[in-house]
């Protein structure tokens, strides 16, 4: 680990910002429930003299002025999973079900040990905006809509947001930036096919939703091999299919539920179309009829170019190229930084999570934040810090 590079500051406050990480790991709490999370952001940030705001319900974002300059937005999430933890770690959830799954405790952590110092430590000029944001996993809904929808960035406007995520399997000290779409659309949607059902031994007499249902997610993968570009990225799975409940009996309906992703806004677009069309003209061929609706998710995440570039320059400035990961390529998970990003420019950015211990995937029962990472990320927030606010 390059423990020779890591700020002299936050060298000297590692050990009290591990054991917050692993505090908050062994409490978690969903989305719009983080009011325990809350109050530990609250204690540390209130003594080191933030101004604090409320917003969301849970979220907190806390303002630093220091003389004229530009604003800079930093983010962290606060919410858990509901995920039952196996992994027997002295600091393992003790809330049944409920697990910090994806690293938002480290993620949480290492914003504060920034704040921490960048509040010490004043030779920058302007004002840092930092949100400490509640529900990025959507467990009721998007936290970052939801602060936006209560005026987020016109009660707290920023020159340039930015955030940052674990990536298991990118080595500790490692850092992934890509300009451009990073992260996909997730949008669901729901296919009702309306039939007419009957008795399984005169299949004639009735219209066959199951049969209907099962032609329909086959035809469904023509969307992505015959409609999408095939340079673009472009997924619909069908995650479930939900039909009867008796062997003897054809039922009235069957119900499709997909999930569906894009890295481009038109390619977005052009699957919602596609499977409207499709799934009613497929229904409609067999004699039955098909309700669609969709559920819009989080939109695609796209990075700014500038805003890439400083964090680009800022970690080759402090690590070399060492401390870039090579062939960083877009991911087709999602994440909700992409509503804010759509109103200012920004970047989201990765940590390597390390490999072997660190590298067990997000949303796995066995995972855990690898608190080798605490200070590299903290130092890279204060060193972004210092540059853009120099």
């Amino acid at each position: 680990m390059h423990t020779h590079r890591i700020h002299p500051g936050i060298a000297a406050i590692t050990p009290a910002m591990t054991e917050l990480r692993r505090a908050i790991h062994a409490e978690p709490e969903l989305g719009f429930e983080e009011f325990a999370t809350r109050e530990k952001v609250i204690h540390h940030l209130r003594e080191w003299g933030y101004e604090l705001h409320d917003l969301a319900g849970t979220a907190v974002v806390a303002t630093l002025r220091n003389g004229e300059g530009p604003t800079l937005g930093l983010r962290a999430e606060l919410d858990a999973l509901p995920i039952q933890e196996q992994n027997g770690r002295p600091w393992s959830s003790r809330v049944p079900g409920k697990m910090h799954a994806c690293g938002h405790d480290g993620h949480t952590a290492m914003l504060l040990a920034a704040a921490c110092e960048l509040a010490r430590e004043r030779s920058w000029r302007g004002t840092l905006q930092l949100f400490f944001q509640p529900a990025e996993e959507g467990h009721g809904g998007s936290g970052a809509k939801r602060m936006l929808d209560e005026g987020l960035l016109r009660l707290f406007p920023c020159d340039a947001l930015f955030a940052m995520h674990n990536f298991p399997g990118m080595p500790i000290g490692r850092f992934g930036v890509l300009a451009g779409p990073f992260m996909a659309s997730s949008d669901s949607a729901s296919i009702v096919i309306h039939a007419s059902g009957g008795h399984g031994a005169m299949p004639d007499k009735a219209v066959d939703p199951v049969v209907i249902g099962a032609s329909l997610v086959m035809a469904l993968q023509t969307v992505v091999s015959r409609n999408a570009p095939p340079s673009e990225t472009a997924i619909i799975t069908t995650g479930a299919f939900l039909a009867g409940d008796a062997p003897n009996v054809i039922p009235q309906s069957a119900e499709l539920r997909l999930s569906i992703r894009a890295l481009n806004p038109q390619v977005r677009q052009l699957l919602r179309q596609r499977v409207q069309a499709l799934a009613e003209g497929h229904a409609a061929s067999f004699g039955a009829r098909a309700e669609v609706s969709f559920d819009n998710g989080y939109p695609v995440l796209i990075n700014d170019p500038e805003a890439s570039q400083l964090a680009t320059e800022v970690i080759r400035d402090w690590l070399g190229d060492g401390g870039l990961a090579a062939g960083v390529k877009p991911i087709c998970a999602s994440d909700d930084f992409a509503f804010w990003l759509e109103e200012v420019p920004g970047c989201y950015l990765l940590i390597g999570n390390g490999e072997g211990e660190g590298g067990c995937e997000v949303h796995n029962p066995g995972y855990d934040f690898n608190d080798q990472a605490l200070p590299l990320g903290a130092t890279f927030w204060v060193r972004l810090a210092q540059r853009f606010l120099a």
